[in-house]
């Protein structure tokens, strides 16, 4: 019986010590894979390069995209995936073929799909919620939606330490490396 004070004590410890974690923890929602994704084709095409974004929509209610594109930017930069990657809004005089780029919808209406996101349709919206950055993340190649997935966090600005935590954990997702994602070879000879 005199352990159980103690064992509280650790439980209390141990849920407070989690607080800081939990509070700083974005959601990702529903992710899907075009069958054409290819983990490694996406680490050819960025690894030491530059990689386009679009911003669509207002991030954070009161702000213009325009007033936190460059906030944004840095905190990509800072949480970017493992390719050595610049992430960059400039857009190239000549579109590339392939065209890759990742393409960020903030409050994107529910039933706003990927496949029009990448054709370059008009992308519709629906209100935010004050104090929370809400996403709809899509990495395309040409007009193909490749990868999706959406994600949010409660953050009051561009500069939030949150923002930064929600992209940590949501290049991971679009840009999976994992092994059941990629194609398979076909009974190729392993020696």
């Amino acid at each position: 019986m005199s352990d159980m004070p103690l064992l509280k004590k650790i439980a209390v410890t141990l849920a407070a010590s989690l607080l800081p974690a939990v509070a700083f923890a974005a959601t990702i929602g529903g992710t899907q894979y075009a069958t054409q994704y290819d983990y490694r084709e996406f680490f050819t095409a960025a690894d030491g390069k530059p990689f386009r974004v679009v911003l669509a929509g207002a991030p954070f209610a009161g702000m213009s995209v325009e007033a936190v594109a460059v906030p944004l930017l840095a905190q990509m930069q800072a949480a970017r995936p493992q390719p050595r990657l610049t992430f960059t809004y400039d857009v190239p005089a000549e579109r590339p073929r392939p065209d890759y780029r990742m393409v960020l919808v903030f409050d994107a209406a529910n039933d706003f799909g990927s496949s029009s996101i990448c054709t370059g349709a008009q992308p519709r919206f629906k209100a935010g919620t004050p104090g929370r950055l809400n996403v709809f993340a899509v990495y395309c190649r040409n007009d193909l939606a490749l990868s999706e997935t959406t994600a949010w966090t409660n953050a009051t600005g561009p500069e939030d330490p949150r923002v930064g935590q929600l992209f940590r954990e949501l290049f991971p997702v679009l840009f999976s490396d994992a092994m059941g994602l990629r194609p398979q070879s076909g009974g190729g000879d392993i020696r």
